[in-house]
Order: C-alpha cells, then structure tokens, then sequence
C-alpha cells in the first residue's frame, strides 16, 4: 500500500514538473493544422486578386485556368515543404531548410529579409485589408477618411499580436473559428452561382478563349497575381515542433488544405463570371461586395464584414507562424538570443512575437506598403526556390536520410524550375523593383560576417548589448526552453 501511494507521489511530481517546464508544446492536432494553413492562404486575396488575374490574362477561360494551375503549382510547393518538414522537426520553415541544406549565410539572409521587409509589408497590406472593409460601409458611397482605417488597421494588428502573446491554444482557436467564417463567406458566393449557372446563365463562359488581348508579357503577371491569392501553404512548417505527431499532421494537413482551396477558388470565380460580365468585373474595386449586391441583396452588407474577419484570420495565421523563424534564427545564434526566449507561465515566444509589432506599426503609418509588397515578391520566391534546390541537393548527397514522406521527384523538379523561372521573368519584366530586392537582400551580407560568422563588435557594445538583454528578459519574463522540443 505504502509503495502504491509512494508511486502515485511521483508520478503526481513528475507531472507537476512537466507541467511547469519551460517549452513550446505540441498542441497543434490536424483539424487546427489544416485550418490554420486555409485560414492563412484565405485572406484578401480571393476578394482582390481576380481583377488583377483577369485583366492580364486577357480572357475568362484562361483567367479560370490560370486560378487553377496556381493551386496545382502551390500543392506542389506545399508537398516539397511536406517532405522537408518531416525531415527535418525544427520549426523555422524556410530559415531551417536553408540551414541544414545550404548552410548559414542563405538561412541568415532569409531571415533578413523576412523581417526587414516582406513579413511587415505582407502584415501592414493585409491590416489595411481589415481596416478599409470594416470602416468603408459606414462611409459609402463618400471616401472613409484613410486616417480612421490606419487607425482600425492598428487596432485589428494590436488584438492579433495580444492574442499570440497570450496564448497558443486561444490563438489556434481563433484560427479555426475564423477559418469557418471565412469558408462560409465562400460558400455564400459559390451557391448564388452555382444555381445561376444550373439555369442556363452562361453567357460569359461562351467564346471564354479568345486570345486578342493576351500577350505574353502580361501572362506572367496574370500568375504573381493568382500565386499571391494561394500565399500562405508553407506556414504550417514555422510551428512543426508544436505539431502533434508531424510525420503524419503535416502532410495530411497539406494536402486537404491546398485541394480544399484551390477547388473552393476556382469555383468562386466561376460564380462571379455568372453573375458579372469580364468589364464590369474589371471595373469593380471590391468583386465580393459587387457580386453581393446583385446576387446576395439581402445579405450583402454582411460581405464586407465577414471579409474583413477573413484578413484578421490571414492576419494571425502570420503572426502565429513567421515569429517562430525568428526564434529558431536566434536558437541558432543568428539574432540576439533575447529572441529565443518563452514566456514563463504563458509559453508563447513573446520577444519574438512583439518585435514584429512596432515594424508594422511603422509601416501602416508612413504608407510604403504597397511599393515593398512589388519587390517583396522576387526575395519571397527566389528562397523558396533555393529551399526545394535545397531539398533536392540533401537527397543526393544523404541519401540514407530518414524521409517520412517523400514528393515525387518529378514534382520537386518541377515546382524549383517554375519558381526559379518566375524570379528569372521578374529581372526581365521589372529589374528596377527586382535590382531594389536584391540590394536590400544583399545588404545582409555584411551584416552576417560582422556579428554571426565573427562578432567583430567592441567590448563596449557587448557589455551594453548583455545589460538590455537581462533587462529585457526581467521585464517580459520570459527564460531559455528548458527542454529539446526537436
């Protein structure tokens, strides 16, 4: 009896201590992880990129072709990142792969960049989303004042990052409920036009080919803008090590995901052809809203509301994952390590989380989004290319290496010549804002030999550096993980 009570007090103590041990937790299931991928590529992409499709594609067949081959071509990078991520079980994403791949100077430039300029460009586009959708019905059919939407825009950006400071599991949470809001405003679109195409509405499919305005100059760009509605499936790989069982999560997760997508925007655009012609499709500045009120009429001023919720769900999903490539960078000793550091009691990667905030902030209020989202896009995807390279390049060399799931070499090849050839096109068709990106790219050279290849500050500097960080670590309370959670 004695050794029985003896034994449930330890078992009762090594709970307890696994409970206050310092760690990310697995807490990531595969409902969450599917969601949290559709609710991150699902933002303000759908209800903006079909203008931008259509008008450089030239017609509505090809338009409808090109929406689907953009989801073929990201299943197929989601699948690469698949094999990756369970290859190797760090989170980190594109930083992690170039590491173990290529080596340090790649990864450390991915990391760069990442929060020098495209993760604050993407967040400050997609708040600006959630800001102009919340304040422009109040103001219809006047102008809103931009200073009230920045202002909303903050707000919206400030409850994201309080919730991912707060919470893992309330953020996941979120992450799902915002998902089935924003699948539902899908389904409110994809219904209206599925009838109306039952009953014969298809005039605008007729002759749907037709190639007199299609040049293949303006092709390309018909792509950047389907490829930018699609953006997001590679989030699930910054999170892996709270992945609950990745070896299977990730993949399932993937593939469901990027199907689901890819099947539910090709038929949203299907529903907007039957109810708009090509011209006033192009002349609309809000589709979803204009569809609404021909063919929703009684629930049309709920659309803006519910896209809205649809950027603040494409919103967290950013903020829940590209923190996590910061704190690996610097797990690794690629950026200050006050940024490897959890919360104590709330187990979430605080510093990292709130170093993005004030980035942000600064560029929603100077207004220099929309030119860094222009040339964010080459440094995006020439990483991405790299990564796969990356992938392709360990397999030759490790061959032995265990692969839980593994991509077909075919599609690996394919995907890596794709995006190698649209950051190849992107120097051709706009090498002033490409020359830009490789510029800011490049400046992270010397900063890698000057402070992570050989720290070459003075003593000085260190000794101020070491105070701010102890200083730092006290205010937020945050410490070292205390366990090895890959």
């Amino acid at each position: 009896m004695k050794g029985t009570q003896m034994k449930e007090g330890q078992d009762g103590k090594k709970e307890k201590a696994n409970e206050e041990v310092v760690q990310l937790r697995r807490e990531i299931g595969l409902l969450p992880a599917a969601c949290f991928i559709i609710g991150t590529v699902v933002g303000s992409g759908i209800f903006i990129a079909p203008k931008g499709v259509l008008i450089n594609s030239g017609s509505v067949g090809l338009s409808l072709l090109v929406w689907a081959l953009c989801g073929i071509l990201s299943l197929f990078g989601a699948l690469c990142y698949a094999e990756l991520g369970t290859s190797f079980t760090k989170s980190g994403g594109h930083y992690t792969y170039l590491h173990e791949t290529l080596g340090p100077l790649p990864a450390f430039l991915r990391l760069w960049v990442e929060f020098l300029f495209i993760r604050p460009a993407v967040a400050s586009y997609v708040s600006l989303a959630f800001g102009r959708y919340v304040v422009e019905p109040f103001f219809a059919p006047c102008a809103a004042p931009m200073a009230l939407i920045k202002l909303v825009s903050i707000l919206g950006l400030t409850f994201v990052v309080a919730v991912n400071c707060w919470s893992v599991s309330m953020a996941s949470r979120i992450q799902v409920t915002l998902t089935f809001i924003k699948m539902f405003a899908l389904v409110l679109i994809i219904v209206p036009g599925v009838i109306a195409l039952s009953k014969g509405n298809t005039e605008n499919f007729q002759n749907g080919f037709e190639m007199d305005s299609l040049t293949l100059d303006r092709l390309p760009l018909a792509f950047y803008n389907g490829l930018y509605a699609y953006g997001g499936w590679f989030y699930l790989n910054f999170v892996t090590e709270e992945v609950i069982n990745p070896n299977r999560t990730i993949p399932l997760a993937i593939i469901c995901s990027m199907v689901t997508v890819t099947v539910f925007y090709v038929l949203v655009n299907v529903a907007y052809y039957t109810m708009m012609t090509p011209t006033e499709l192009l002349l609309s500045d809000a589709v979803a809203v204009t569809f609404a009120n021909r063919a929703l009429q009684g629930l049309a001023p709920a659309i803006p509301i519910l896209v809205a919720l649809s950027c603040l769900g494409a919103l967290n999903g950013g903020f829940f994952g590209s923190p996590r490539m910061l704190f690996v960078g610097a797990r690794e000793g690629h950026w200050p390590p006050i940024f490897s550091m959890i919360h104590i009691r709330r187990r979430t990667p605080l510093p990292a989380v709130l170093f993005l905030y004030p980035l942000v902030v600064l560029m929603l209020i100077t207004g220099e989004i929309y030119q860094l989202i222009n040339f964010a896009s080459f440094s995006r995807w020439f990483f991405i290319a790299l990564a796969t390279l990356g992938m392709l390049i360990h397999r030759y060399r490790f061959p032995h290496h265990p692969r839980p799931f593994k991509v077909p070499l075919a599609i690996a090849v394919t995907f890596t010549v794709v995006c190698f050839f649209i950051v190849g096109l992107s120097l051709y068709s706009d090498p002033w804002n490409t020359g830009k990106s490789c510029a800011l790219t490049l400046s992270g050279v010397p900063v890698y030999y000057v402070t992570v290849h050989r720290f070459r500050l003075p003593h000085g500097w260190r000794k101020i550096f070491n105070f701010c960080s102890k200083k730092l670590q006290i205010l937020l309370e945050v410490a070292q993980q205390e366990v090895q959670t890959y």
